[in-house]
């Protein structure tokens, strides 16, 4: 029997899948639990509509995000810190001070988003990675002086 699965369902398959399974598996669980429909015309016709939508939308999401990177793109994040003997920078910057930095500039980006290869101590200009989306990524310089 072909089914659409309506959840993820573990070792069968993800939501929004066409399967092939067993007439009793499809009736005795996953259609009597909810987890999956009996695939039909309209069935068909319902979860192309849903997945057309789902696209536009990511499409519509992906375009205002790769904005947000373009006007950050050559932009350089500046931070006053305390610093010792033979310039050694006192603690370190942290995702959540760029992403409120960020925000102040009016974007609101997540610090998850922010990722650091190495810790931010030295003084100078350095190189971060904004993951926005897994299709938009970018780097932001952020300048660390005195």
């Amino acid at each position: 029997m072909k089914i659409i699965l309506l959840q993820d369902v573990k070792k069968v398959g993800k939501k929004d899948e066409i399967l092939e399974v067993s007439d009793g598996y499809a009736n005795n669980y996953l259609i009597k639990n909810k987890l999956a429909v009996p695939l039909t015309k309209r069935s068909k016709e319902v979860l192309d509509i849903k997945l057309e939508k789902l696209a536009k939308d990511e499409e519509e999401k992906v375009e205002s995000l790769t904005k947000i990177k373009n006007a950050l793109k050559d932009k350089i994040i500046s931070f006053q810190v305390k610093t010792g003997k033979e310039d050694k920078v006192f603690g370190k910057i942290s995702t959540k001070q760029i992403a409120d930095k960020l925000k102040e500039m009016g974007y609101n980006i997540d610090k998850k988003c922010v990722k650091l290869d190495s810790e931010l101590d030295v003084l100078g200009i350095h190189e971060v990675l904004i993951v926005l989306h897994k299709l938009v990524t970018f780097k932001i310089r952020v300048e660390l002086k005195k």
